[in-house]
């Protein structure tokens, strides 16, 4: 009897050692290949380096992203950068298609974006969603823009959180290293990046995660212009502790 109490205190120490690694485990683990390359192609796409963005690319291409997730990063770069800065991004991963074709490699297409079958409004959608990327619940009463400029808060919620967001092609995770990756990438938008570097830490991206983003940022456009991205960052993990 006092050797099965023996046992049964053995495994559930064997058990608890192991859970608590696998817990460190997941806190090590960086970000995938695809996660880098989504990163880099969009603060390419944001600032403008097409050349760069050719490589990047590539890269991203190589590493398994499919043809239709690179559509739908560079697409989604506009709601932060602007159409243009988007376009030309498409039409630099046009010629990256044309040129990778002509050398006999075939990429791969991957699903397209999903049927919205949800019937609420887009507005109600577009509030819904915005809620589960901040885990906060949106106080009715409107202040400082919204309250100011209640236009833009409606096309936030129906354009920015249901018509774009709400694509499935990219996860919410991809989406906010999208955007904030974007928005270091333009600068002069602090207040914006610490929220989206917020929803970052609330969908699971852990501070590894985020120091690994802030280290693909300043090697793709610059320690000058990633700077501000750095004193953000690392001003936010400080109130986390």
């Amino acid at each position: 009897m006092k050797n099965n109490k023996i046992i049964i205190a053995f495994i559930l120490t064997f058990n608890a050692i192991s859970v608590m690694t696998k817990a460190q485990d997941n806190q090590n683990i960086g970000l995938s290949p695809k996660e880098q390359s989504i990163i880099g192609i969009a603060a390419l796409t944001g600032k403008g380096d097409l050349i760069k963005l050719k490589t990047e690319l590539n890269r991203g291409l190589d590493v398994g992203l499919t043809v239709n997730q690179i559509k739908e990063s560079l697409v989604h770069v506009y709601a932060y950068a602007g159409f243009p800065r988007s376009i030309r991004g498409l039409q630099t991963f046009m010629t990256v298609l044309d040129e990778r074709k002509s050398k006999g490699i075939n990429d791969l297409m991957g699903p397209e974006a999903s049927p919205i079958k949800d019937q609420r409004s887009k507005y109600k959608r577009g509030k819904a969603i915005l809620k589960e990327l901040t885990g906060v619940t949106e106080q009715e009463q409107k202040t400082g823009y919204a309250a100011f400029a209640p236009e833009i808060e409606i096309f936030l919620k129906e354009h920015l959180f249901a018509d774009i967001f709400e694509r499935d092609i990219l996860t919410y995770q991809q989406r906010e290293l999208l955007t904030v990756s974007v928005l270091s990438s333009i600068g002069g938008v602090e207040p914006m990046l610490n929220s989206h570097l917020k929803i970052c830490i609330n969908l699971g991206l852990t501070p590894n995660h985020l120091q690994q983003f802030l280290s693909i940022i300043k090697s793709t456009i610059g320690d000058k212009e990633a700077l501000s991205t750095e004193i953000v960052l690392n001003n936010l993990l400080k109130d986390k502790k």
